[in-house]
């Protein structure tokens, strides 16, 4: 694409921010910065902080690429400054990203389209921490952070955990799901690929970030009716919450069990952005580079209203 061929040649990514998830979000918006001057767009890299409209309204871009991961970067909080300041953006809008980042709001959409979900409650730290709230084996996370940041796998015969100071008041606790974990990146209304997604253990902050972690396998070997629930499930999560540009659904799923095995975890509505991450591994799958990739989302980029 040559420079300002596109129709928002002046581009701003947002990265960095001040969540959880800082340091994921600054190399995701390095990388698409990368790649978006190689597409021929004018790049300006932001730092996302609390004077982000004053810079925005100063830098008057012709669009926003949002690299942001976490809370306050992707759970509807800078979409709605973006909507305020009519800069078309990329990725979803302020609904679907609020909802997508509510664990429990999001897995009641779900439900109600239909969509494989397991029991889950919010609860109370004390609560958590003085008893079992749902028969072990269960999970204990946050409900509005990403990038499995503060979860807790509590097994059979387990004591009830202690929480870290940095875990919030109120948690989520769901069902412990065995057996495989998998992905499905969309892009616009298309499913890209099943990814297997292969660790030794848990598939925590450590497994997704830090090299050797995990292993990539795409197309994941597996039976045919799997890999179509997997792909027709991550389109119809990804339009039940009214995502747009890319998200990516995140399953587990029990071998044993068969269909019946297969649950829906989570819909991300900002994924990693580096090329070695699980949705741009997909796109590259499918012929669509890293430069391509980004650059369609800044032309997706729009307002809500």
């Amino acid at each position: 694409m040559a420079a300002g061929s596109g129709r928002f040649p002046r581009v701003a990514v947002l990265k960095g921010g001040m969540s959880a998830e800082r340091e994921v979000s600054l190399s995701s918006g390095a990388e698409c910065a990368t790649a978006l001057r190689e597409a021929g767009y004018e790049v300006i890299e932001v730092d996302a902080g609390r004077d982000l409209a004053a810079r925005l309204t100063e830098l008057r871009p012709d669009a926003v690429f949002n690299a942001l991961h976490g809370r306050w970067g992707e759970d509807g909080c800078v979409q709605g400054i973006l909507e305020w300041l009519r800069i078309p953006y990329t990725h979803s809008g302020l609904l679907a990203s609020s909802l997508a980042m509510d664990k429990t709001r999001s897995k009641e959409v779900f439900r109600a389209a239909g969509l494989p979900v397991v029991e889950s409650v919010i609860a109370s730290r004390d609560a958590v921490e003085a008893g079992h709230v749902l028969p072990p084996p269960y999970v204990v996370k946050p409900n509005n952070e990403g990038s499995s940041v503060g979860v807790y796998l509590v097994h059979p015969g387990s004591n009830a955990p202690r929480l870290a100071e940095t875990m919030p008041e109120m948690v989520m606790v769901e069902t412990y799901v065995p057996g495989r974990e998998m992905t499905v990146a969309v892009m616009g209304d298309r499913a890209l690929g099943v990814t297997d997604i292969v660790t030794d253990g848990w598939y925590d902050y450590d497994a997704k970030y830090k090299a050797g972690g995990s292993r990539h396998v795409i197309p994941a070997d597996l039976p045919q009716e799997i890999s179509d629930a997997c792909l027709d499930i991550a389109v119809k999560a990804h339009r039940a919450l009214g995502c747009r540009g890319l998200s990516r659904a995140d399953y587990r799923w029990d071998e044993s069990r068969g269909l019946a095995g297969l649950i829906l975890l989570e819909v991300n509505t900002q994924p990693g952005m580096t090329p070695t991450s699980l949705a741009p591994e997909q796109a590259a799958y499918q012929g669509i580079s890293f430069p391509e990739l980004c650059s369609w989302l800044v032309e997706d980029a729009s307002c809500d209203r």
